[in-house]
């Protein structure tokens, strides 16, 4: 049985870096590896998508919404999402 082939959301895959100048997760992990953290491609996605998970949280608390596991986790998956959240932080 092979692989999945990544996480499909309706608006597309859930990406990092593309169109921002940011780096893919494999080059997220060599970086930090040369930094002296050992990871691979999996671990730097998986902190990256905890990252954008905590930010889903606080924006909900923020507004007073409750939201599942499952619903937090498919935010935080979501390319739109995330392209928000990179130009957010970018303004500050």
């Amino acid at each position: 049985m092979g692989m999945p082939k990544g996480y499909k959301v309706s608006s597309g895959y859930s990406t990092v870096g593309k169109g921002v100048g940011g780096m893919d997760y494999r080059r997220i992990s060599q970086r930090m590896s040369q930094l002296g953290y050992k990871m691979n491609h999996a671990t730097a996605r998986n902190e990256f998508l905890r990252g954008m998970k905590k930010i889903v949280v606080a924006l909900a608390a923020e507004y007073g919404l409750s939201l599942t596991e499952k619903e937090i986790s498919k935010i935080a998956r979501d390319p739109q999402f995330q392209s928000g959240a990179c130009e957010l932080i970018q303004n500050m």
